[in-house]
C-alpha cells in the first residue's frame, strides 16, 4: 500500500504540474495519529514552489481523494502531512492474507535471485566461547534470516581460529597440568593456566612461543596431536552451542585452511598491490584515503590480514556467484575491513555491482558494570548462556528443561537484539528474564497465550473466520498489516531492533485487546472475527521470533 500511494503521488506531481522531488510515505510515529499512512511531500514541495505546505497539501488532496482503492479518506494534517485513513475492508483483507500465507506471511521477495555469504560466529577454539562471539553469533544469525525473509539465497559461513597463539596456550596448559584434551573443562583450564603463563613472561611464554611455531610448521608430533585432540573437543562443544542457539551453517573454513595461500597471493603482487617495506609487506591504504597495513611480517609470516585475503579467495571459490559477502564482527575492526576489502577489491575481479560489507558488533557489559559469572570467573559467552537457563528454569512453573532453554535463548538474544547493530550493550539479566513486556519470553509467553486462547475458543465453538467483522477495526489489526514492511525495513537498515521493537508492540496491543473483548463466546457474533485476529497476531508473533532466532512455544 505505501508503494501504491507513493506511485499516486508521483502522478498527481505530473497531474498538477510540479517538480519531481523525494518524499516519504510511512506510518505515523504518533500511536494516537488516526490516519494509518502519511506522506511529507507537500512540505518537501514548499520551498522549492513558493507556497505553504498546507495550500500544496490541499491541491494533493483534491487531486487524490477519489483515485486510491480502499483508501476511505486524505486529509491535510498540521502543517502540511498529507494523511491517509483505509477503508474497513482494507484490514480485514490483511488479516485473512496473513491467515492464508501462514509462514510465508511476512516474506518478500525484493532480494530474490540474491546470492548472500555471511561470515559470524568465527571463535578463538581451545577455550570458551568469548562473549563478542556469542553476540556476533546472535546478530549474524537474525541478519541472515532477515536476507532469507526478504527472499535471498543465504550461505552460512564460519571462520574458527584452530591455529595460533590461543591455541598454543591451550597445548602448554595442557602439558604441564596433564589434562584430558578431550574434556571440554579440562581444556578450558588447560587454555586458562597457558594465558596466565604467557601474560606472566618469562621461560613459560618462550615456551608458548615455540609451540606456536612448531604447531604451524607440524615439526612435533606430540604437540600436533594434542592440538588436533583439542580442536576436535572444542567444535563438540561450539556445535552443542551452536544448536541451542539455532545456527547451522553451510561451510566452515579453518584458519589453519588460509595462511599458505594467503600469503601466496600476497607475495605473488608485490610491487602492484603490496609494497615491500622495512622487511616487511603492506598494503598502503593512505593512497585511497586508507591506513596502511603490514600483510606479511618482517619474518615473512601471514598476518590476519593476508589470512582474510586466503580465506576470502577459499570462499569465493566454493561460492563464485555471490552479490553480497558480508562479515560480522566487533566494531573496533571497522577500519581494518575497510583496508582488507580495498586489498580484495584490488586482487580479485570484484564487479562494483558486488557488495563486500562490514556488520560491526558493539561489546557486551552487565549492568553491573562486572565482567563475572556466578562462578566468580571472567563471563563468556557459554557461561552467560548457562546462567539465563538456569534462571529461566528456576522461575518456569512447568520445569521444563527443553522450554527452560527455549526462554533462557529468547532472553539472551532480544536483550541484544534489542539494541542498534554497533551499539555497546548494557545486558540487565532481571529484565532479560522478565515476563512482563519489553523481553524475548514476554514475546514467548503472549504467543503460548494465544494458543490457550484459541484453544478455548475452539472448545466452545467458535473458530477463526474473517466472514464478519465489526464496523470498525481493532488497534492491533493495524499493527498486524505492518509486519512485512516492518521484515523489509529492518533489513535495508541492518536492523533487527526495529522487529524487537515491533514486536512488543504488538504483544502489547494484543493483550490490550484481549483485556477488552471476548473471544470464546459462541453468542457473541464476531468472536470468530476476533479469534482470526488472535490467530493472526499468533502467526506474526511466530515469524517474528524466528527471524530473531527465537521459539515460539505452544504453552509456558
Amino acid at each position: 500500500m505505501k508503494e501504491q500511494i507513493a506511485e499516486a503521488i508521483t502522478r498527481a506531481l505530473q497531474e498538477l504540474g510540479l517538480p519531481e522531488v523525494e518524499f516519504v510515505v510511512d506510518y505515523p510515529t504518533d500511536k494516537n495519529a488516526q490516519a494509518d499512512y502519511f506522506s511529507n511531500v507537500a512540505l518537501v514541495l514548499s520551498k522549492q514552489v513558493g507556497k505553504s505546505p498546507h495550500e500544496i497539501a490541499e491541491q494533493f488532496r483534491a487531486v487524490l481523494a477519489d483515485k486510491l482503492d480502499q483508501v476511505d479518506s486524505v486529509e491535510v494534517a498540521g502543517p502540511g502531512f498529507l494523511n491517509f485513513q483505509m477503508d474497513r475492508e482494507f484490514f480485514k483483507e490483511k488479516i485473512g492474507d496473513a491467515l492464508a500465507t501462514g509462514e510465508q506471511w511476512g516474506k518478500n521477495d525484493t532480494w530474490a535471485g540474491k546470492q548472500v555469504v555471511i561470515e559470524y560466529t568465527s571463535p578463538n577454539l581451545f577455550k570458551p566461547l568469548h562473549i563478542g562471539n556469542l553476540v556476533g553469533n546472535i546478530i549474524g544469525e537474525t541478519l541472515s534470516r532477515l536476507f532469507e525473509m526478504n527472499g535471498a539465497i543465504v550461505t552460512r559461513f564460519n571462520y574458527p581460529s584452530d591455529i595460533g597463539l590461543t591455541v598454543a596456550k591451550g597445548v602448554w596448559g595442557l602439558k604441564h597440568t596433564g589434562g584430558d584434551a578431550n574434556d571440554i573443562l579440562m581444556l578450558g583450564e588447560a587454555y586458562r593456566q597457558g594465558n596466565e603463563a604467557y601474560e606472566a613472561g618469562g621461560e613459560a611464554a618462550e615456551e608458548i612461543k615455540a609451540i606456536n611455531k612448531a604447531l604451524y610448521e607440524g615439526t612435533d608430533a606430540e604437540l600436533s596431536a594434542l592440538r588436533e585432540a583439542g580442536i576436535a573437543t572444542s567444535k563438540r562443544r561450539l556445535a552443542e552451542l551452536l544448536h541451542v542457539l539455532g545456527t547451522t551453517f553451510d561451510r566452515e573454513i579453518p584458519e589453519s585452511h588460509v595462511s599458505a595461500p594467503g600469503a601466496e597471493i600476497v607475495r605473488a603482487h608485490i610491487g602492484d598491490v603490496f609494497t615491500e617495506s622495512d622487511g616487511a609487506v603492506v598494503y598502503e591504504g593512505d593512497r585511497s584515503g586508507l591506513h596502511t597495513r603490514v600483510f606479511l611480517n618482517s619474518g615473512g609470516l601471514p598476518t590476519y590480514e593476508a589470512k582474510d585475503i586466503g580465506h576470502f579467495k577459499l570462499k569465493h571459490e566454493t561460492h563464485p556467484d555471490w552479490d553480497y559477502s558480508i562479515i560480522v564482527t566487533g566494531n573496533e575492526q571497522a577500519e581494518y575491513f575497510k583496508v582488507v576489502f580495498a586489498a580484495i577489491r584490488e586482487l580479485f575481479d570484484v564487479a562494483q555491482n558486488r557488495t563486500l560489507e562490514h556488520i560491526p558488533t558493539g561489546f557486551l557489559t552487565l549492568t553491573t558494570g562486572k565482567m563475572s559469572s556466578r562462578k566468580g570467573n571472567v563471563l563468556t559467552g557459554e557461561s552467560l548462556l548457562e546462567e539465563m537457563e538456569a534462571v529461566a528454569h528456576e522461575k518456569s512453573s512447568l520445569k521444563d528443561e527443553t522450554l527452560s532453554q527455549q526462554i533462557g535463548v529468547a532472553a539472551l538474544k532480544y536483550q541484544i537484539l534489542k539494541h542498534s547493530v554497533g551499539s555497546n550493550i548494557v545486558f540487565d539479566k532481571e529484565k532479560a528474564l522478565s515476563f512482563e513486556g519489553d523481553s524475548g519470553p514476554y514475546l514467548q509467553y503472549t504467543y503460548a497465550r494465544i494458543q490457550s486462547v484459541l484453544e478455548k475458543a475452539a472448545q466452545a465453538g467458535v473458530e477463526p473466520s474473517t466472514q464478519f467483522a465489526p464496523l470498525q477495526p481493532y488497534a492491533v489489526e493495524k499493527l498486524i498489516e505492518r509486519f512485512p514492511s516492518v521484515i523489509a525495513a529492518a533489513l535495508a537498515s541492518r536492523a533487527p531492533h526495529m522487529v524487537t521493537g515491533y514486536l512488543t508492540e504488538l504483544a502489547g496491543a494484543f493483550n490490550s485487546f484481549y483485556a477488552e473483548e471476548k473471544i470464546a463466546d459462541a453468542t457473541d457474533e464476531f468472536a470468530p472475527y476476533k479469534a482470526a485476529v488472535a490467530d493472526a497476531v499468533a502467526l506474526t508473533l511466530k515469524q517474528g521470533l524466528w527471524t530473531l532466532g527465537i521459539k515460539a512455544p505452544e504453552r509456558m
